[in-house]
């Protein structure tokens, strides 16, 4: 950033600590971030689903206040990362590989949600002769079923809001709208709503 003029900073995310002490700005942790971020888009919102590149989580809120929350950030299972790693090995675009997995006739069960353990399982299944299209589906099902337990710990309302580049997975959201029996809100541009979030908190705090 050096030679970047900005009003003003806040850091947000899994690097918010070093960003605070290379330019001595405020932070915010992304599940603050996402809760506000949601409730922008959704002033009804009461639950937020993020599925992104290096977590998942499942976040309860009351008018954009996080009242409880779940949070997968050990391991890759039921990540963005996840889907890639799996997508890649079938020879598909992480684009497409929603597409795909809507595609399949049947579904063929994943049991590891380990990225190295089910990468592993997926290849055997590949030299068995299953169909491509069937894994894909049954690697997305493992990853609503992650989604799924998660909600059932923190408990949901009916206004769920889908964010994350997982929400522009179309197999993620009908795999999960059948499930939960409700339509999920999704923002066009699903990925920035931490962004916004903290903007959204930094601009309050300099209104405060």
């Amino acid at each position: 950033m050096n030679g970047t003029k900005y009003d003003a900073l806040l850091a947000t995310g899994y690097g918010r600590h070093l960003v605070r002490d290379i330019f001595a700005c405020p932070i915010l942790t992304e599940i603050k971030a996402f809760a506000q971020g949601a409730a922008y888009f959704y002033p009804e919102c009461q639950t937020v689903i993020d599925i992104g590149g290096q977590d998942c989580k499942v976040i309860r809120i009351d008018n954009g206040r996080v009242e409880d929350f779940e949070m997968n950030d050990r391991c890759a299972a039921g990540t963005g990362k996840f889907l890639e790693v799996m997508a890649h090995t079938l020879g598909y675009p992480i684009d497409k590989f929603g597409m795909a997995a809507l595609a399949a006739a049947d579904s063929v069960n994943i049991n590891s949600m380990c990225t190295v353990f089910a990468e592993s399982e997926v290849i055997s299944l590949i030299a068995r002769g299953e169909n491509p299209q069937n894994i894909a589906l049954g690697l997305h099902q493992s990853i609503m079923n992650r989604i799924i337990a998660m909600l059932g710990k923190t408990g949901y309302g009916d206004t769920i809001v889908f964010a994350g580049g997982g929400a522009k997975n179309p197999c993620l959201v009908k795999l999960l709208e059948k499930r939960l029996g409700r339509k999920l809100y999704i923002p066009e541009e699903p990925q920035i709503v931490g962004a916004l979030g903290a903007a959204l908190s930094l601009t309050n705090t300099k209104e405060a």
